[in-house]
């Protein structure tokens, strides 16, 4: 089998991993009454199951995606781009105050 379908695999265990745990601390700590709701419910078990997988599946993405961009290799020397312009200097402006005239009066 290919290093990568290996890797694929091996993140997405490990991302279904996590999000089991995920599922488990929400339901421990009775977030928003989550655990009352799975519970007391009769289709609690497939809102469990749908929990845990679309959890899984973002878990499982993450985990691959920073497998494959930690694979990345280091440039050799400094690196090269568009330089940074300083923008952060106070530019002086001059402000000039109007005579202001009375309100008119109301009777």
């Amino acid at each position: 089998m290919p290093e990568l379908i290996k890797l694929y695999i091996r993140s997405v265990a490990i991302g279904f991993g996590i999000a089991a745990g995920f599922v488990a601390l929400l339901l421990w700590t009775n977030t928003m009454g989550l655990q009352e709701l799975v519970l007391g419910s009769s289709g609690g078990a497939l809102a469990l199951f749908m929990l845990w997988f679309m959890n899984g599946i973002v878990f499982a993405g993450v985990q691959f995606a920073y497998k494959i961009m930690s694979m990345a290799e280091r440039p050799e020397g400094p690196r090269r781009g568009t330089p940074v312009m300083d923008l952060t200097k106070p530019v002086r402006i001059k402000a000039v105050a109007k005579k202001r005239e009375p309100a008119p009066r109301r009777f």
